[in-house]
């Protein structure tokens, strides 16, 4: 299986929901699973993928930007927070208050260039209630980042460890940042990012601004950030409008496209493994319609 797969979590997430026990081997996924936003094909421009192997991707969106690059193979499941979601509904009564903070980051082989003290500085303009900030694991251990946003007063909290070739996701990465994004009414980063699609999809406000930061060596055919603000022009503001960032959420999270327990394990090549007894962690899912 490829190991990005399992980042964040994700395949275990999926099997858990298609009926696999907790704390039982993680199922093999026979192909790709895009793990997180992009406006490339769902999955990174350097990503080796052995070409007739199935692609899992979240949404038509990202379906259809593969098929304009000559790809095949795709299957439109929702993304594995459409998921969760169904197995963890939120309780109406659950408080929120203030915002949480998303700055752009890079990851081990391309780290990001910007200002923090910035763009935390411009946070605190903006802003008028209590402001987490999430930071990925690598910035979170520099001291001198983390300094950046808590001279303001800022909370600091990481999800967790996203995984990579040789270690897995957290399991409860996702669940962490779910909890988080319940518990704040707005979601903004500068950058437009998965994280603002996850908010958006549990009734947080989103936001878009702050000093540009930029990854490293970037590849030509994802356009920087210039073809995304391009793209989606309305959604860079501070304040967006929530029916706007709702409808976008559920695109291209594909929620429309979320299975029920049978029919993802079908899909996902688990059915004999599973030998027809689900015991999905959602009794009584049916499929999106």
């Amino acid at each position: 299986m490829h190991h990005h797969n399992d980042w964040y979590g994700h395949v275990r997430l999926l099997a858990r929901y298609a009926g696999v026990p907790a704390g039982g081997a993680v199922p093999r996924l026979w192909g790709y699973l895009q793990h997180g936003w992009n406006v490339h094909n769902g999955f990174g421009a350097n990503t080796p993928i052995t070409p007739g192997m199935p692609r899992f991707v979240w949404s038509e969106a990202a379906r259809r930007r593969g098929w304009a690059e000559g790809e095949s193979g795709y299957h439109v499941i929702g993304a594995p927070w459409t998921y969760l979601l169904r197995m963890q509904p939120e309780t109406p009564d659950t408080p929120r208050a203030g915002t949480i903070f998303y700055p752009f980051h890079g990851f081990e082989q391309q780290l990001v260039d910007g200002d923090h003290l910035a763009l935390a500085r411009q946070i605190a303009l903006t802003e008028s209630g209590p402001v987490t900030v999430c930071l990925y694991w690598l910035d979170y251990q520099d001291r001198r980042i983390r300094r950046s946003y808590e001279r303001f007063g800022f909370r600091i909290v990481c999800h967790g460890y996203r995984g990579d070739k040789n270690r897995p996701g957290d399991a409860d990465f996702l669940h962490r940042q779910l909890r988080e994004l319940r518990r704040h009414t707005r979601v903004a980063s500068n950058r437009l990012s998965t994280a603002l699609l996850y908010g958006a999809s549990v009734g947080c406000a989103i936001g878009v601004y702050g000093p540009e930061m930029t990854i490293q060596n970037p590849p030509a055919i994802y356009g920087g950030n210039a073809r995304i603000r391009r793209l989606w022009p309305l959604l860079h503001q501070e304040h967006v409008p929530d029916a706007l960032a709702t409808d976008f959420a559920m695109e291209e999270l594909g929620v429309n496209h979320t299975l029920n327990p049978a029919e993802l394990a079908e899909v996902c090549g688990w059915s004999e493994l599973l030998g027809g007894a689900y015991q999905p962690a959602l009794a009584g899912t049916r499929g999106a319609t």
